[in-house]
C-alpha cells in the first residue's frame, strides 16, 4: 500500500499528533508512507521519520488552486493509493480526488467535545462524505455520529496510540523541586478546565508548599490563557505554577515529574493519559469522554467528577502522601496502556481494515 496522511499543522494538538504517529509507524509497514501538512508547519516537524515523505502545501485559503496543483502533483508523482486525511484536511482531499478519481479517502475524526454532538453540523463534510473509502472515529460518540449524520456506511473505531520517538530537547529541565513535580499536558483551551488545576494548586500549596504544577501545552494568548495567567498572578502562584508553551519534548518533561494530571471538561480518548502511563506516572483525571477505557479503575489511576474540586484536591494529596501508591499506579497503567493501546496492536487492525475496505472497493 501506498499511504500519505493529510493534516492542516504540524502543532502540538492531538489530531496532528495522531498524523505524525502513522506516518511514522506506516513507514516500517507499508511500500510508501508519506505526510503532508497543508496551512502551517510546527513542533512536530522534529518527531517525523526520516522515512517519510514530506510535503508542506503553503495553502493561503480554502480554496487554493497553486496548493491543490502541488498536492496533485506529489499525489500522482508518488503513485499514492490511499489519502488518509485528518479533521478539516477532509477538503482539499476531496478537491484531489476530483482530479484523480481513482485515489481512496479515509478520513479520521478527532472531534473532542464529544459530549456536544447533537449541535454538530458541517455540510460540506457531510457532502464530501459521498467520498469517503471509510472513516475513523477516535470514540464510540464519533462512531455513532458519523454513521447517523454522514453518507459512509464504513466507519471504525481506532483508538489513538503513541509511537514512540527520539526526544529532541531531552536537556530542557523543569522548574521546581525535584521529586516534588505535578504536570499537566493539554493546549490552554477552555475545554480542558484549566481553572480547575489552578484552584486545586491553591489550596494544595498551603500543606505541600514544596510542590509546583507544571502546565505544557499551546498558548493560544486569547482571553482564557490571559485569564489564566492573571489568576495566577493573583493567587500569587507564579512561584507554584508554571506555563510552559507547546513543546516537542514530551517524554523528558514526564520523566523529571512525579503525578500527572488532565482536568478536562470534555474529551475524546486523549493522548495525554497514554503518554502519562507509557511514562509509568500515577494520573488524576476528569471522567470525561473515554478517559474511563484507559483508567479503568483505582489501581491505574483516580478519576474525579468534572469540575469537582474537593475530589481533585483530595485525589492529588493521596498521590502526594503515598510514594508506594504512586509507584504500583504507575506501573499498573503502565502495563495497560502497552497491552491495549500500542502501536503494534492498532496498526495490525489498521492495516487489515484498509485491505478490506480496498479489496471490496475494486
Amino acid at each position: 500500500m501506498r499511504i500519505v496522511q493529510i493534516i492542516d499543522s504540524l502543532e502540538t494538538g492531538g489530531a496532528e499528533r495522531m498524523a505524525v504517529n502513522y506516518a511514522n509507524a506506516l513507514s516500517e509497514k507499508v511500500e510508501f508512507s508519506g505526510l503532508i501538512t497543508t496551512r502551517k508547519e510546527g513542533l512536530l516537524l522534529d518527531y517525523l521519520d526520516e522515512k517519510v515523505s514530506y510535503l508542506f502545501l503553503k495553502k493561503k485559503s480554502s480554496i487554493d488552486p497553486k496548493a491543490l496543483s502541488r498536492l496533485i502533483s506529489y499525489l500522482k508523482r508518488n503513485k499514492v493509493e490511499i489519502i488518509h486525511t485528518h479533521s478539516s484536511s477532509f477538503f482539499i482531499a476531496a478537491l484531489a480526488k476530483t482530479f484523480i478519481p481513482k485515489i481512496k479517502i479515509i478520513w479520521h475524526d478527532h472531534f473532542g467535545i464529544s459530549q456536544d454532538l447533537d449541535s454538530r453540523k458541517n455540510l460540506i463534510l457531510k457532502i464530501a462524505s459521498f467520498l469517503f473509502l471509510g472513516i475513523i472515529s477516535v470514540n464510540d460518540y464519533l462512531k455513532k455520529w458519523a454513521l447517523d449524520y454522514l453518507h459512509c456506511s464504513n466507519v471504525s473505531y481506532f483508538p489513538n496510540f503513541i509511537h514512540e520517538s527520539v526526544d529532541s530537547s531531552s536537556n530542557f529541565k523543569l522548574k521546581g523541586i525535584d521529586g516534588k513535580r505535578i504536570i499537566c499536558v493539554a493546549n490552554l483551551r477552555p475545554q480542558k478546565n484549566h481553572e480547575l488545576l489552578i484552584n486545586g494548586a491553591e489550596i494544595l500549596h498551603q500543606k505541600f508548599p514544596e510542590w509546583s504544577f507544571h502546565l505544557i501545552g499551546k498558548d493560544f494568548h486569547d482571553d482564557y490563557s490571559k485569564n489564566l495567567v492573571e489568576k495566577v498572578k493573583d493567587l500569587e502562584l507564579t512561584e507554584t505554577v508554571f506555563f510552559y508553551g507547546e513543546m516537542n519534548n514530551t517524554e523528558n518533561l514526564l520523566k523529571q515529574s512525579e503525578i500527572a494530571v488532565l482536568t478536562s471538561h470534555s474529551e475524546g480518548l486523549p493522548l495525554a493519559v497514554l503518554e502519562y502511563g507509557l511514562s509509568s506516572l500515577p494520573v488524576v483525571a476528569t471522567d470525561v469522554g473515554e478517559v474511563k477505557k484507559i483508567i479503568r479503575s483505582q489501581q491505574e489511576g483516580l478519576l474525579i467528577e468534572s469540575n469537582n474540586l474537593e475530589q481533585f484536591v483530595r485525589s492529588v494529596e493521596n498521590l502526594i502522601e503515598h510514594e508506594e501508591t504512586r509507584k504500583i499506579m504507575g506501573e499498573k497503567l503502565f502495563s495497560l496502556v502497552e497491552e491495549n493501546f500500542s502501536e503494534k496492536s492498532i496498526l495490525s487492525r489498521y492495516i487489515a481494515w484498509l485491505k478490506s475496505l480496498t479489496t471490496f472497493a475494486k
